[in-house]
């Protein structure tokens, strides 16, 4: 598949999904005071950190994860493959690679279930934005 193939506006719309799941996923109704506990990270940390850096480098990485997505999922996908491929690279991929690091930085298990769980359904999500929109 030529990435000139790629409906921007669904890989655009992909992003956007991830990023609004990523604000929910580790907000303080979810995981997010467990996420801070188990980083060893507290509210003054979050509160001294630079957002632009933090929200924009989250927003381009997720874009770019959108765009390798829509490039593996090509053209019309359908909605069960998408969600098996955005499943197998979150779950298969992604959490384990995590999961393999986290074992030697001696990480605490619940920030792997944490973070494995946000990666898994963000490609799920993001999949399935781009089989529906793409």
């Amino acid at each position: 598949m030529l990435i000139f193939d790629l409906n921007y506006w669904a890989v655009l719309l992909a992003a956007l999904s991830s990023f609004m799941l990523g604000g929910a996923w580790y907000s303080p109704w979810l995981f997010g005071k467990k996420w801070m506990e188990c980083c060893g990270l507290t509210d003054v940390d979050l509160q001294q950190s630079d957002p632009k850096l933090i929200y924009g480098g989250a927003f381009v990485l997720a874009l770019i994860a959108a765009f390798f997505m829509a490039v593996l999922l090509g053209k019309d996908p359908l909605l069960i493959d998408a969600i098996i491929l955005g499943g197998s690279i979150g779950a298969g991929l992604v959490s384990t690679t995590l999961g393999i690091s986290y074992i030697f930085e001696q990480r605490p298990l619940t920030l792997f279930f944490i973070n494995g769980g946000y990666h898994t359904c963000q490609f799920v999500l993001m999949a399935s934005v781009l089989s529906i929109t793409g």
